[in-house]
């Protein structure tokens, strides 16, 4: 059966929730409104003073006024809506569903598994701190319909783009060589093998000698993807074109990275966080649908959850956005049921997805698991966390046991979001160690509490969002690849209550607060898939946008020959 694009099962019922919600919004507006003008983001302070402007203070004081009294005059047609929009709530499902219907079936599936065995997946996840505008403000974020807009088009950009790979020449290694700027390089199967990856890409050759060269750590080897991720002891990597060996992929622990000022091209499924604004997530619908046809928003509960429990009422959503190349097979939203706090004011959950890739060369479908989530934010509750953790890891092998067909490939299963915690900060110790690792591959993890060398953290300092260093995508990638630089502007870890902190270890470089991954799993997948890491990126496409760098993974996924032999 297919999704259901409406959250309601009939008109009445979202006829009743239009109407209520058309009466609570002026309030809830004035409200915003009254917040914002109170509060200022640093970028506005700087403005204000090389403006010399000083009326401030006057548009502060006779604006809250105004709005507290426009507040004050909606509260009843705002109450009025409230008893009309709370009751219908508990038939709403958990999000929208949007659409796009393509002109050809053909353009919504992946055919790399149908001609060649294989094929490339590309993962990205982003929080975007969309909340109503005057709370946006208190993480030194404002214009929040501004940001989606401009989030949208910045995002659209980035994968649309051509992703040229480059064919290097050599009579005894030939591979690829995909740019995330323009010409960044990184390396893929021989051509015989490529012809459907590569279908809707720019290739160019470039002929390379023969010899090999041995790599120091001032100037990471460019990478063979065809290597396994697991591999260890290369005694040398090809040589490439010296115009190469400035920009494009590294390779550290046998996992090719980058930081990439662009959004990569042809991301297949993109997970955002924190997307609590209604109409910030319409107008990032409407910026995302000529690529991702497959959207689903305003994900999550509100009101009392469970019924008739006012100790749980949700005013937010979960903030969960999902925006996907491939249909939607199936959903699953869940929510958590330990928040506290602040945090219980959202509904914060996990959404499970299940989408449909294509055919196998047997002609059987082939499909992926997706899954996101936010867990539980303020620092030192890591037992909340640690349960949640526990829930995401019980709730994805649910929906997995009761979606599965014994017919059908699973060619990979990701978990992705902001976990709010770290695996450096010794206060986050418990969560570093839960089990969920055990079953999900972190390709930036060495293991509990230690990242591998190359990792950069995801949480940026708030106070410093508009610095030169770091307010456009190209400052911000070089102030992340330099360790001094770097140490200003991400987030150092968190210590453990009642202790000094001693970061980093002699020997070891400052990696900062790394809260937003991107996991995938290899024991849940068909038995004769194979997976490998083409790359992992950190991205500084939003700088100036949001307060964390989005993360993105690209996997490869070969399919064994046995398994089109049985």
């Amino acid at each position: 059966m297919a999704l259901q694009t409406s959250p309601f099962p009939n008109g009445f019922v979202a006829c009743t929730h239009a109407v209520g919600w058309v009466l609570i919004l002026p309030c809830f507006w004035f409200l915003d409104r009254l917040i914002a003008v109170c509060k200022s983001t640093t970028l506005e302070k700087t403005q204000r003073l090389e403006q010399e402007c000083y009326l401030h203070p006057l548009k502060v004081f006779f604006g809250s006024i105004i709005f507290f009294i426009l507040f004050l005059a909606t509260a009843p047609l705002a109450l009025l809506g409230f008893l009309l929009w709370a009751p219908v709530q508990v038939c709403r499902r958990p999000f929208y569903y949007h659409r796009v219907t393509p002109s050809s079936l053909e353009k919504e599936r992946h055919r790399g598994f149908e001609l060649a065995g294989k094929a490339s997946f590309g993962f990205v996840t982003a929080n975007l701190c969309l909340l109503p505008d005057g709370l946006a403000r208190f993480n030194n974020l404002g214009h929040t319909q501004r940001r989606a807009t401009a989030i949208g088009q910045r995002i659209v950009e980035g994968v649309c783009r051509p992703h040229i790979r480059i064919f290097v020449d050599s009579p005894s290694s030939c591979g690829t060589l995909s740019p995330s700027n323009s010409i960044l390089p990184t390396t893929a199967p021989a051509p015989e093998s490529i012809s459907s990856d590569l279908a809707d890409r720019h290739v160019v050759c470039i002929p390379c000698d023969d010899t090999e060269e041995p790599w120091t750590e001032s100037e990471p080897p460019l990478v063979n993807s065809n290597q396994n991720s697991n591999q260890h002891g290369r005694a040398g990597h090809r040589s490439a074109p010296r115009a190469l060996l400035s920009q494009g992929l590294r390779l550290q622990d046998d996992v090719p990275w980058e930081v990439s000022s662009l959004f990569p091209a042809n991301v297949d499924i993109l997970c955002l966080e924190e997307v609590f604004d209604k109409r910030a997530a319409q107008k990032l619908t409407q910026a995302l649908r000529p690529v991702f046809g497959h959207i689903l928003y305003d994900v999550g509960v509100y009101a009392c959850q469970p019924p008739c429990r006012c100790s749980s009422f949700k005013f937010f959503n979960s903030g969960l956005f999902l925006a996907s190349r491939f249909p939607v097979l199936k959903a699953q939203y869940r929510c958590f049921p330990n928040s506290s706090g602040e945090d219980a004011l959202a509904a914060k959950g996990l959404l499970s997805v299940k989408v449909l890739i294509g055919q196998n060369q047997k002609q059987n479908n082939v499909v992926g698991y997706f899954n996101c989530t936010h867990l539980h934010a303020p620092e030192g509750d890591g037992e909340i966390r640690c349960e949640q953790l526990n829930m995401v890891s019980k709730w994805i092998n649910d929906f997995q046991a009761a979606n599965q067909q014994p017919d059908e490939g699973v060619v990979f299963d990701v978990l992705c979001g902001d976990f709010n915690f770290d695996n450096c900060s010794p206060d986050d110790a418990q969560e570093q160690n839960h089990s969920l690792f055990e079953h999900y591959r972190d390709p930036c993890r060495a293991g509990p509490g230690k990242e591998k060398p190359w990792v950069i953290g995801t949480l940026l300092e708030q106070p410093t969002l508009y610095e030169d260093d770091v307010n456009t995508p190209e400052n911000l990638q070089r102030t992340l690849e330099q360790q001094e630089l770097r140490k200003q502007y991400v987030s150092p870890p968190v210590p453990a209550k009642g202790q000094e902190l001693v970061y980093p270890e002699s020997g070891q470089p400052w990696v900062g607060r790394r809260i937003d991954y991107i996991l995938y799993c290899e024991n849940s997948i068909s038995k004769h898939c194979r997976t490998e890491i083409e790359e992992v990126t950190f991205i500084t496409h939003l700088a100036g946008l949001t307060d964390h760098i989005p993360v993105g993974l690209r996997l490869n996924v070969v399919m064994d020959s046995e398994s089109v032999d049985e």
